[in-house]
C-alpha cells in the first residue's frame, strides 16, 4: 500500500514535536554519565520500571484509557508493539553501555547512519518519493557519514546496533495504528518482565543493585521515567504525522549535539576527518532543508 503524506498542519505540528524530543535527546549523554557508577543493565531496567508508572498516570490524565484497552485487545497491534518496544529497549540497552564505557562519539555515529536509514527505510517500505535536491543531500550525508564510520570501525558495532534499531522502531510505529501514549505504555507493559529480569540478576550479583545506595543516584533512576517518556510521547506523535524520510533527516540535531558532548564536555579528541565530515552533513541539512522550504513555498503560492 502506497504511503500518502499529510496535511501540512499535521506536518508543521509533528516537525517541532520530532525537534522537542531530538533536543532533549541531545543531553542524554550527561543524565547517563551522572549515572557511571551504575551497571548498565540496572540503569535500562529501572528506565523501563519507572516509564510505566509515568504512562499510567498520563493516559488518566489524558483520559485515554479506552484507547489503552484497544490497543491491548487488537492482537495486530499488540503484537506490532511488541516489537517496536523490544527494539527500542535493545537501543537504549547498546546506549547506555556506550556512554558509560566512555564511547559518546560512537553513539554518536549510529545517529547519524540512523537517518539516513530513515531515508531509505521510507522511499522502500512507504514509497516516499524524494526530489532530486533531496538525494543530492542523502548522497553529500552518506558521504560524510562513510568518512566517520572509516574512522571508528573497532566501535562500529555500536553505531550500527543503534542506527538499526532506532530506524526498525520509527518504521514500525509509523505503521502501528495506535497514538503515541497508548503505544508507549504498551511497549513499556512488554518490557515489563525482561525489566524485571534484569533487576533480579544484577541483585545477584556482587555489586547489587544501586538503587537505594545513594540519594543523588536513586532520584536519578526514578527520574529515568519522566526523562525516557517525555521525548518518546513527542517522538512517536511526529512519527504519525511527517513522512518518514523527513523525520529520519531532521534527526542530523541529536547525533550533532551529542558530538559536541563529545568534545567538550567528555573530553574526546576531535580528528580532522571528523570536521569534514560536519562539512558534508551539514551541507546536506541546508540543501534538503532549503528543498522543503522551496516546495512548501510553492504550495503555499499555488
Amino acid at each position: 500500500m502506497r504511503h500518502v503524506s499529510q496535511n501540512p498542519g499535521r506536518q508543521s505540528g509533528g516537525l517541532l514535536q520530532a525537534l522537542g524530543a531530538y533536543f532533549i535527546w541531545c543531553l542524554f549523554p550527561l543524565y547517563f554519565a551522572a549515572l557511571h557508577t551504575v551497571a548498565p543493565f540496572e540503569v535500562v531496567a529501572w528506565r523501563l520500571l519507572f516509564t510505566l508508572p509515568f504512562c499510567l498516570v498520563m493516559v488518566a490524565v489524558l483520559r485515554q484509557g479506552p484507547q489503552l484497552r484497544a490497543a491491548l485487545g487488537n492482537p495486530r497491534i499488540l503484537g506490532a508493539l511488541a516489537l517496536s518496544g523490544l527494539l527500542i529497549g535493545t537501543n537504549w540497552l547498546v546506549y547506555v553501555i556506550a556512554v558509560l564505557e566512555g564511547h559518546v562519539l560512537a553513539a554518536s555515529l549510529g545517529y547519524y547512519i540512523n537517518p539516513l536509514v530513515n531515508v531509505l527505510a521510507g522511499t522502500i517500505f512507504l514509497r516516499e518519493r524524494l526530489t532530486r535536491l533531496q538525494w543530492l543531500a542523502v548522497i553529500l550525508a552518506g558521504v560524510g557519514v562513510a568518512m566517520l564510520a572509516w574512522g571508528a570501525i573497532d566501535t562500529l558495532w555500536i553505531s550500527l546496533s543503534l542506527a538499526l534499531s532506532f530506524a526498525g522502531y520509527g518504521l514500525v510505529r509509523k505503521l502501528a495504528p495506535v497514538e503515541a501514549l497508548p503505544g508507549l505504555t504498551v511497549e513499556t507493559l512488554v518490557l515489563l518482565v525482561p525489566a524485571l529480569g534484569m533487576l533480579g540478576w544484577q541483585a545477584a550479583s556482587p555489586a547489587g543493585l544501586a538503587m537505594g545506595q545513594a540519594p543523588t543516584t536513586s532520584i536519578l533512576l526514578a527520574c529515568a521515567g519522566i526523562v525516557t517518556g517525555v521525548p518518546l510521547l513527542l517522538f512517536a506523535s511526529a512519527a504519525r504525522r511527517l513522512d518518514f524520510s523527513v523525520l529520519g533527516f531532521i534527526q542530523f540535531v541529536t547525533p550533532t549535539g551529542v558530538f559536541l558532548l563529545g568534545l567538550f564536555a567528555f573530553g574526546e579528541p576531535l580528528k580532522r576527518v571528523q570536521v569534514y565530515c560536519f562539512l558534508f552533513i551539514w551541507t546536506a541539512i541546508a540543501v534538503f532543508c532549503w528543498d522543503l522550504l522551496s516546495r512548501r513555498r510553492k504550495v503555499a503560492a499555488a
